[in-house]
């Protein structure tokens, strides 16, 4: 399968996915690497990251032919060390894994935050949530006061950056306003541009939320 044919395959996600992105510092202000051709992708992939159009939001197809193959969901070997039930954000590698029994994980790619913007250690998810309001901190208004707008809170939508789902971290019972949440653009994942939080692509965000329990631990390891 060409790239040509992937392209109108996913041609769904479009001016959506640019919007969305310009609403937040999650936003890359990076120019966006070249991508070499690649051998077409397996049919199971395509399936995994396809439209998933029974969302209070229908949700456009993934550009994962625009993806490095690695960040593509996937069972390994678990690698972390980690009991079974614990989220485990891998931050110099890109990675989160779901850790499982029999010395397997799920693991998938993640953007991360910046530089001075990251958080790190052991807490707890505290609760998640479908299609959340967003709202920024105050010190995120501060750096860009256009978000004001936004201040009691951003309706949930393909448009907002929590995405179609959000996980929340609180550290000793206090939120540390971290999150592990959806997102549509392909070219965050496996880079370190968002304001402190993990960003999955939209079915793996998904994905993730239906394994994960309230009161699961988090490892973020810097």
């Amino acid at each position: 399968m060409t790239q040509s044919v992937l392209s109108r395959r996913h041609m769904m996600v479009g001016a959506t996915s640019l919007a969305a992105l310009a609403l937040t510092g999650c936003t890359t202000t990076q120019s966006r690497p070249k991508i070499a051709e690649r051998p077409a992708i397996a049919p199971q992939y395509l399936s995994m990251y396809g439209p998933v159009l029974d969302e209070k939001f229908p949700i456009p197809a993934a550009r994962i032919d625009l993806l490095d193959p690695k960040y593509y969901r996937q069972m390994v070997a678990d690698p972390t060390g980690e009991r079974p039930g614990t989220v485990v954000v891998d931050t110099p590698n890109r990675f989160l894994y779901w850790t499982m029994g029999d010395g397997q994980a799920v693991r998938y790619g993640v953007g991360i935050g910046r530089e001075g913007f990251a958080w790190g250690g052991r807490a707890k998810i505290a609760y998640k949530r479908k299609w959340p309001t967003w709202t920024p901190p105050a010190e995120m208004i501060k750096r860009q006061p256009e978000l004001e707008q936004y201040r009691h809170g951003m309706e949930p939508g393909l448009e907002n950056p929590l995405g179609a789902r959000a996980l929340y971290i609180f550290e000793d019972g206090k939120d540390t306003l971290y999150r592990l949440h959806g997102n549509m653009d392909v070219h965050s994942i496996g880079r370190a541009i968002s304001s402190g939080c993990v960003r999955l692509l939209f079915q793996d965000v998904i994905d993730l939320y239906q394994r994960v329990p309230d009161g699961s631990p988090i490892l973020v390891v810097q």
